[in-house]
């Protein structure tokens, strides 16, 4: 995903924001409180001379605060540096550190995904089994059937005719089956394919970035961050961050549908009942839903190329072949792009 399809969250919309709000709230409603309290106090001291002016003064600082955008940006950085400083001391907030948060998410997911791929592969070779064993009995039921019609034997070819018919129509049923598990297979092994390699480039990121992110919190003072916001130009950490939580919020999302998608394929896999070749619709359904969804953020355009591939009899699916090592194409890291 490129950097400028992300949308950005403004202070208002991350952990900061929310205690920049309650701070917020607090400050209207206990400068409200003190205003209200102090206000017979203030009219008293208005009533000279003195207090006249120095009410002035101070309602023409309040004013200018007001209207003045390079006083307003660096008392509104001021106030977000404090609000994140707070934050920190509950909720983890440094970018680094929830991607490192993330890393060890994926590994986890990868080891869960791998015991589903593998269960599921099981299941599939189990149900193949049981097919061709159908398709034989459905063979050998027909040819027994015409046996006892050349021996004119009715009630013999009647009781192997429609066996050999409610074999055909359970294998109808398993084939059907099978094609939502072939498409459950496929789309596992690619996310958790895709997943490897980026969960590789995270790491990548992390190694990098945490180095260089050291470095410019090193050479970047608060007074030198105030001084560029009140010059106009933007703080070359707040940047980096705003790079690095992007990646962050990405990750998150292919994160939350890659575990998403393990809780639809376990509730599929937990269905069926192969011993006696039926399912539960609501798995099916669950599965259903999930491939009318118009997107994928891990698969990308891979999704509708993999639905086609399941349900294209000339694509035959090879359940001994081994998930790949995709390597990055031409060792490009996918969230390069995040700080141009």
């Amino acid at each position: 995903m490129a950097k400028s399809s992300l949308k950005h969250k403004s202070f208002w919309q991350r952990p900061e924001g929310v205690t920049g709000a309650i701070f917020l709230v607090a400050l209207i409603i206990g400068g409200g409180f003190l205003l209200a309290t102090a206000l017979p106090a203030i009219i008293n001291f208005a009533a000279t001379t003195l207090g006249l002016v120095l009410l002035l003064v101070a309602l023409s600082a309040i004013i200018y605060v007001l209207l003045d955008p390079k006083m307003r940006a660096l008392i509104g950085y001021g106030y977000k540096s404090v609000m994140r400083w707070v934050t920190g001391l509950f909720v983890q907030i440094d970018p680094i550190g929830i991607l490192k948060s993330y890393v060890e998410d994926l590994q986890d997911n990868l080891r869960n995904m791998n015991k589903q791929i593998n269960k599921l592969r099981g299941q599939m070779h189990q149900l193949n089994e049981i097919i061709h064993k159908n398709k034989r009995e459905i063979q050998s039921n027909l040819q027994l059937a015409s046996k006892a019609k050349a021996q004119n034997n009715n009630a013999q070819m009647i009781l192997k005719s429609r066996k050999a018919g409610r074999l055909k129509d359970s294998n109808i049923r398993l084939d059907v089956l099978y094609k939502k598990m072939e498409v459950l297979y496929r789309v596992l092994k690619k996310m958790y394919e895709n997943s490897e390699v980026m969960m590789e480039d995270i790491k990548d990121q992390v190694e990098l970035k945490e180095q260089e992110r050291k470095a410019i919190i090193a050479s970047t003072s608060a007074m030198r961050s105030a001084r560029n916001i009140i010059q106009g130009d933007k703080d070359k950490r707040a940047m980096f961050d705003e790079a690095l939580e992007a990646i962050a919020d990405d990750v998150s999302q292919k994160v939350g549908e890659m575990e998403r998608f393990m809780e639809v394929s376990a509730n599929f896999m937990d269905s069926i009942d192969l011993q006696n070749g039926v399912f539960e619709e609501e798995g099916m359904e669950l599965l259903q839903k999930w491939e009318n969804e118009s997107m994928s953020l891990l698969l990308g355009p891979e999704k509708q190329t993999i639905l086609q591939q399941a349900n294209d009899d000339s694509e035959v699916l090879d359940l001994n072949e081994p998930i790949k090592m995709p390597q990055r194409a031409g060792h490009k890291n996918q969230y390069d792009n995040f700080f141009d």
